[in-house]
């Protein structure tokens, strides 16, 4: 029998524009309200009252889309965030930050905060960033390698553990009659001394009301499971196919038991684009009609940034030149390299027909259907 007592995870992902690239320019969008913080404020509301478990927000500090096609570019998301748990009560509330891009002490007292602010509902996404378009925002001439981006997030993990346990649960005592207000025995500088970081701490803000936020990770390299084994308790993860989701799963759940973790303690949340509407035909054509809407340069320029192949000037509908993936490109580690590989190996898509996939999704799961056959498809 099966086990009744299983619930799925259910999350919203927004992120600005639509996640179809040309979203934004359909005519049932509001791309006018893009940053308008009510607008966020009501997507939560709604997703809140449906009993989706958290809202979503994915961040690249650079401008690292093509501007003259795309409203991709968003608001910074732990601000957002802190906005949205002001006219919210249960729902999670999950802000990506770059641990190659950011300092552990800031991030900490900034996720700390949004805890207090949220009562208990802040959730990091944790990226080590793959755009190298971000490194001279911070000073940098190149963008670091990416093994040397997962040993700084493996350390990085480690001083923000230490700074959110800096204070102990009861070290507030708040004594008006004797005068003190913080038990100082209870608040522990960290001093933190590493390879890329020296810390002394302690935080600035008391323990929060879980702690610290909830670990979530997106990155399905062999570095990325490392990763997510060790610290993940939410998984990002986009596959195309079920068995693929399956192996991932099992993956994970094994690497975590041989790190001595729970395996149940971890989510996998797999991706999906949908297309809804009130019968099939009209979900396909909803589809169709924002896919008429790209723009093929800008659709070419992202699939150069997956692929690191340039196609511009290739006949779209042409059969994909296969030949040109090589698995000795420096972008061939990335999971999402490897899902689009996936897609081209099994499918044979003209150049066009590759567009239009990857258009609503980036690689991750794009139907199209009736309310009932899209709850079919994400409980099969």
């Amino acid at each position: 029998m099966p086990d009744s007592t299983r619930q799925l995870n259910l999350n919203l992902f927004l992120l600005a524009g639509g996640h179809h690239e040309a979203a934004w320019r359909h005519a049932g969008s509001d791309s006018d309200r893009l940053y308008d913080v009510a607008y966020y404020q009501d997507l939560a509301r709604r997703a809140e009252a449906a009993k989706l478990d958290a809202v979503f927000f994915a961040d690249v500090p650079a401008l690292a889309f093509d501007v003259r096609f795309t409203a991709r570019f968003g608001l910074e998301p732990i601000t957002l965030l802190s906005a949205i748990a002001a006219v919210t009560e249960r729902i999670g509330l999950i802000a990506t930050t770059s641990t190659t891009y950011s300092e552990p002490y800031n991030l900490a007292r900034l996720f700390g905060t949004l805890d207090h602010i949220s009562k208990g509902r802040a959730g990091w996404n944790i990226v080590t960033t793959g755009s190298p378009d971000v490194a001279q925002n911070f000073g940098l001439s190149e963008h670091p390698a990416y093994g040397d981006r997962y040993q700084r997030a493996a350390e990085y993990l480690e001083v923000v553990s230490k700074l959110w346990d800096s204070w102990e649960d009861d070290a507030i005592v708040g004594d008006r009659e004797s005068g003190q207000y913080a038990n100082a025995d209870k608040i522990h500088p960290i001093n933190h001394a590493g390879r890329h970081f020296q810390v002394r701490g302690a935080l600035t803000t008391p323990r929060s009301p879980q702690g610290r936020p909830v670990y979530v990770q997106a990155g399905s390299s062999e570095d990325g499971r490392a990763f997510a084994a060790r610290f993940a308790e939410a998984i990002f993860t986009a596959h195309q196919r079920l068995s693929d989701a399956q192996d991932f799963y099992r993956d994970i759940k094994a690497r975590a038991a041989a790190l001595g973790r729970r395996p149940e303690h971890i989510k996998i949340l797999p991706g999906i684009s949908p297309f809804i509407a009130s019968t099939e035909a009209e979900a396909r054509k909803l589809e169709q009609e924002f896919n008429e809407l790209i723009q093929p340069e800008y659709s070419l320029n992202q699939l150069h940034r997956l692929l690191d192949i340039d196609l511009r000037g290739h006949d779209l509908d042409a059969p994909f030149p296969i030949h040109l993936l090589s698995e000795q490109s420096p972008r061939a580690i990335a999971s999402r390299f490897q899902v689009v590989r996936g897609i081209v190996e099994r499918d044979r898509p003209t150049l066009r027909e590759l567009l239009h996939r990857l258009a609503g999704g980036r690689g991750h799961w794009v139907v199209a259907g009736a309310p009932e056959q899209i709850a079919d498809q994400i409980q099969s």
